[in-house]
């Protein structure tokens, strides 16, 4: 009978699962999937809500669909003049982008600035306990001050 060959897991896959373990790594993850929801939410906002009422600011037109033609043959809509191989400046998809930019990077820094000032109060709570190692190294050093100063 053969003896089995003992299988050993590569040292970079057990870095790999304890990278992945890490809380940092699975909070990263859950906030991506946060954000993309979120944007969902914010496109919508953008285009059903907000497009209506510049469009109406600019004549009634549908202003995710304004554009300007370079070269080529104007189509009804952007993606037909795009599909029929003209170039395209897409201006109002273009400022919907820059909306819905300013709309993520504001809602961003509203919980930034919610998560700064919890932290803020969670630290002013309970002062850190000093523990006996620095509580040693504390003493020498008031001992080297002591020493120097006479």
């Amino acid at each position: 009978m053969v003896p089995a060959l003992p299988l050993q897991e590569p040292a970079w896959l057990r870095e790999f699962k304890a990278f992945i373990m890490r809380g940092s790594v699975v909070d990263l993850a859950v906030g991506i999937v946060i954000g993309a929801a979120f944007t969902t939410v914010v496109t919508s906002l953008v285009e059903d809500i907000i497009n209506p009422f510049i469009g109406l600011l600019v004549g009634g037109m549908d202003f995710s669909n304004y554009f300007v033609v370079l070269s080529g043959e104007r189509q009804a809509s952007l993606e037909a003049t795009r599909a029929s191989g003209a170039a395209v400046i897409g201006i109002g998809k273009f400022v919907n982008t820059i909306i819905k930019f300013l709309i993520v990077s504001f809602a961003i820094f509203w919980v930034v600035k919610l998560f700064s000032k919890l932290r803020l109060n969670e630290i002013g709570k309970a002062p850190p306990v000093a523990t006996p190692t620095e509580k040693l190294l504390a003493e020498i050093r008031d001992e080297l001050r002591q020493q120097r100063a006479t």
